[in-house]
């Protein structure tokens, strides 16, 4: 045990320290927001993907393999086809887009000053993004407790606070370049902590021979997935893990903040990269896992990478494994909560409160509004510690796809769009999804995304075709 407590303290204490750093490099609310754009490729590709993946690839997803078998494969196909997409779709226009539509430093100000200064549309969309977020962030500080319980078999209510504790200080003190630096490193140990043990349980089988035989691959099905929607919609419906990433905010200020147009090619490789080694790893960790531990079933899947890292390594050495599992939270709630705290200062704040804050101020209130989030997000987690870590991502991610992922796509490639269309689009996405979830047997099972996109999508057309507004032209010959 106390090798696990050194691997976790230095975890901890490399985290911090980057955390004062920035502190100290953070000079404006553009610092603190987006960097001031200077993200270089890699750390730009990194944090992307460990912000984006998070625990539930290191937690959520091996417990859907370990639980319910191969089927699952196709969740890591469809993220994969989604990270590919949107490296390539949509990087390369917002970044310049946003950057020349009055320098937009959040998702809700690049659709308002896309659409000739629309503040119902900028309202809408900060709503929108603290509404889900919420959730996000929920998923995020339930999943951290119970690595925090695992791990040093303590309470969850414990673990829920001394988790909480160690994220909000790096994102309170550095922002935006702390948060991009830390989870650049944080997406190395990710993928470092599912490779090892992966291979390890690759060995432990006697290679490609020994491991075919152990887990029986031979009679596996790729159709085992959704049994009550049939192999056609229940592809369907996975489907949403790709469409769904073209609207998560999280990611996309990534792709804001590159330091040049010309570096997202770079970006793309390395994100496609270490996605791949990340979710084959994954992969990995919960089907072998499910057949190394077969005799003696889990009782909770979600853990099966903690516990093999706890039969395998000696206490150092999982201890870095599972302060790789935590990394993956922290990555995501992190950067969760940077940008609900700078959709608060800057598109409600500064846009209705006052509107000639200075730079200062909305430092001020932005490092405040982590706070006030991370305060009711514990809260939230304290009584939401049944729910399964991949449900809870699932319907935020769903959310923010279906609400921005259309509005995005076509803001960026389609001219005739109105801020009318966008707002319809948005909500009409929101709904979809609130509602779906509630409905429950047949085609209801399908993930409430792929519904909730699709009525966006024909929202935002039909209404943009429906209204006439002056639009500001849009460099749409523009790849960066």
């Amino acid at each position: 045990m106390n090798g696990i407590y050194v691997s976790f303290g230095l975890y901890f204490v490399g985290m911090l320290i980057v955390g004062i750093y920035f502190y100290y490099k953070t000079k404006s609310a553009s610092d603190y927001i987006l960097g001031s754009r200077s993200l270089p490729p890699a750390v730009a590709a990194l944090s992307a993907g460990a912000s984006d993946l998070s625990g539930w690839a290191l937690m959520g997803l091996p417990g859907a393999i370990y639980a319910g078998g191969f089927g699952n494969v196709w969740i890591i196909v469809f993220t994969l086809l989604g990270v590919y997409l949107n490296w390539t779709l949509i990087a390369p226009r917002l970044r310049v887009l946003t950057e020349a539509f009055n320098n937009a430093q959040t998702i809700p100000e690049y659709f308002a000053n896309r659409f000739g200064n629309n503040r119902l549309l900028r309202t809408v969309s900060a709503a929108v993004t603290l509404f889900f977020f919420t959730l996000y962030v929920v998923a995020g500080l339930s999943g951290g407790a119970v690595v925090f319980e695992k791990t040093f078999d303590i309470s969850y209510e414990s673990a829920l606070f001394v988790g909480s504790i160690a994220i909000i200080s790096y994102t309170f003190l550095g922002g935006y370049l702390a948060v991009s630096w830390t989870d650049f490193f944080q997406g190395m140990m990710m993928a470092a902590s599912m490779l090892v043990v992966s291979l390890t349980l690759y060995f432990l089988f006697g290679g490609a021979q020994g491991t075919y035989q152990a887990a029986n691959l031979g009679s596996l099905s790729w159709a085992n997935f959704k049994p009550e929607l049939g192999w056609g919609l229940g592809l369907l419906s996975l489907s949403g893990w790709c469409i769904g990433y073209l609207g998560q905010p999280h990611v996309l200020v990534r792709f804001m903040s590159v330091r040049r147009a010309s570096d997202i090619k770079t970006s793309r490789r390395i994100a496609m990269i270490w996605s791949t080694v990340t979710m084959l790893s994954a992969l990995g960790v919960g089907f072998l896992g499910a057949v190394y531990f077969k005799d003696s079933p889990l009782p909770n899947g979600e853990a099966v990478l903690i516990a093999l890292s706890q039969a395998l390594f000696n206490p150092f050495v999982a201890g870095l494994v599972i302060a790789g599992i935590l990394a993956a939270i922290m990555s995501t709630i992190d950067s969760q909560l940077l940008v609900c705290s700078t959709t608060f200062s800057e598109d409600i704040y500064r846009t209705y409160i006052r509107k000639n804050a200075s730079d200062k101020e909305i430092l001020t209130v932005s490092r405040l509004s982590v706070l006030v989030l991370s305060i009711m997000g514990i809260y939230m987690a304290y009584n939401h510690r049944d729910s399964t870590l991949l449900s809870m991502v699932a319907y935020a991610w769903g959310g923010f796809g279906a609400a921005f992922g259309p509005v995005i796509l076509l803001s960026l490639f389609w001219p005739r769009m109105t801020g009318a269309g966008a707002i319809a689009g948005m909500v009409t996405g929101a709904v979809v999804v609130v509602v779906w979830k509630q409905l429950k047997g047949g085609v209801f099972e399908m993930f409430e995304v792929v519904p909730g996109f699709a009525a966006a999508l024909l929202a935002i057309v039909a209404v943009s075709l429906l209204t006439k507004e002056e639009i500001p032209a849009v460099p749409l010959d523009s790849k960066g």
